[in-house]
């Protein structure tokens, strides 16, 4: 029998060197699901606004690995009672996290797989991965469904400090170059405590925290929602749509096995639903295994050869960044300001009259740092007393801070 050393290093540009602390976290790594999160960016199509964010799903992976064991050594310090096996449980869990994203992360969540979140095919692949491994992903599976007795394990794996935020927040402005999200990450771990089963900040880290809800909110305005990145985003659904719509007509794509699988099925949630395992089941769930983000682009550039020219047209748009204008308002965009859009492309483009719906698009993005009404972030003082964020804060705007702002938006071709 071979022997195989499982306890790697791994140079991160973020956090540095990360060790890989545990054998089945080496084995997790090591499988095909997980090693194809080294092929999907971390931000999708952000990279056409910020050339630097070529990031992966894998990368943010191990390094919220890295701050979780980080967490949980700091928990430990400070008397708080986790066992080896909970450790090992809590690091698969951060690890596991984001396996079920599909091409270009969140710009095409719902699409691949019809009105079907990541969260929900994560689910099937950890429980696939869980009968692999012979029922060794039980624990990390319960912290992550909110079914294990240490609620403070899944609020580190997915609350309002969790280890995902604490990654990619710093990740992601560190290789957009977008310094205003840069936060202090190791900073507010150390200041992590548990009290009453739920995780707390002590009150010496308060100012670490108005940082990273500012930086959070400025983040999702100069980076994840970029008007340019909401353009780009439409664009690649569009031409996801009309490419299902040819194949479902039986036109016949150039593109991968795995890809024309989603374009000649409607795939939707109850296909991978975990209560109705099939042979049916397993099909889209290796096919999905199977897509990253060449799939798509590989896809697209080859079809802006092909005949039909909505399907082209919308390729070259995408391969060739020749992205849509958008304009953006707090206010809805009414019925008639769309179908003048609509009108107008008509008259400039006359062979595309009848598609408006694949080239002008509308809806709303929004923005909220903080809900306190999901699961707030509690300050603790020497005294032990507990206070709201937003009541311990003599800066944060409350108000601000609470309000789902939301912009409403239209995009349609420049020329």
């Amino acid at each position: 029998m071979t022997f195989v050393n499982k306890n790697k290093i791994v140079n991160d540009p973020v956090h540095g060197f990360v060790s890989i602390s545990y054998p089945i976290v080496f084995d997790l790594i090591e499988h095909p699901y997980f090693q194809r999160l080294r092929h999907i960016r971390q931000l999708g199509l952000t990279y056409l606004v910020y050339p630097g964010a070529n990031h992966t799903r894998f990368q943010h992976a191990i390094g919220a690995m890295h701050l979780m064991e980080t967490a949980i050594s700091v928990l430990r310090a400070k008397g708080n009672n986790i066992s080896d096996e909970e450790a090992e449980a809590a690091s698969v869990a951060i690890l596991l996290h984001d396996i079920g994203h599909g091409p270009f992360s969140h710009s095409l969540e719902y699409s691949i797989v019809q009105n079907t979140d990541h969260e929900t095919i994560g689910k099937c692949f950890m429980h696939e991965l869980n009968r692999e491994f012979n029922g060794r992903l039980t624990l990390a599976i319960d912290i992550i469904e909110n079914r294990y007795k240490k609620l403070f394990l899944h609020q580190l794996v997915s609350g309002q400090l969790d280890m995902d935020r604490m990654d990619y927040l710093r990740r992601d402005s560190f290789f957009s170059g977008v310094t205003e999200g840069a936060i202090g990450s190791e900073r507010i771990i150390k200041m992590l405590n548990v009290v009453n089963d739920e995780l707390v900040v002590e009150a010496k880290g308060i100012y670490s925290i108005e940082k990273f809800l500012i930086a959070r909110r400025l983040m999702y305005w100069q980076v994840y929602l970029h008007k340019t990145v909401v353009a780009a985003d439409q664009l690649l659904t569009n031409l996801l749509n009309r490419a299902r719509e040819l194949s479902l007509n039986g036109e016949d794509l150039w593109c991968s096995p795995a890809f024309a699988y989603f374009l000649r099925n409607n795939i939707t949630e109850a296909t991978f639903s975990l209560g109705k395992a099939s042979l049916h089941t397993s099909e889209a769930l290796k096919n999905f295994a199977l897509l990253d983000d060449s799939d798509i682009m590989v896809a697209a550039k080859q079809w802006i050869n092909h005949h039909d020219y909505v399907l082209s047209t919308l390729s070259d748009m995408l391969v060739n960044r020749k992205l849509p204008r958008v304009e953006m308002r707090t206010q809805p965009y009414s019925d008639v300001e769309i179908e003048s859009k609509i009108l107008n492309f008509g008259e400039l483009h006359p062979a595309l009259r009848d598609y408006g719906k694949f080239f002008v698009a509308t809806g709303s993005v929004s923005n909220n740092a903080y809900r306190p009404s999901e699961e707030s972030i509690k300050i603790l003082y020497n005294n032990g007393q507990l206070l709201d964020v937003t009541e311990a804060s003599d800066v944060l705007n409350a108000k601000a801070l609470l309000q789902d702002v939301r912009k409403f938006f239209i995009c349609y071709p420049k020329q």
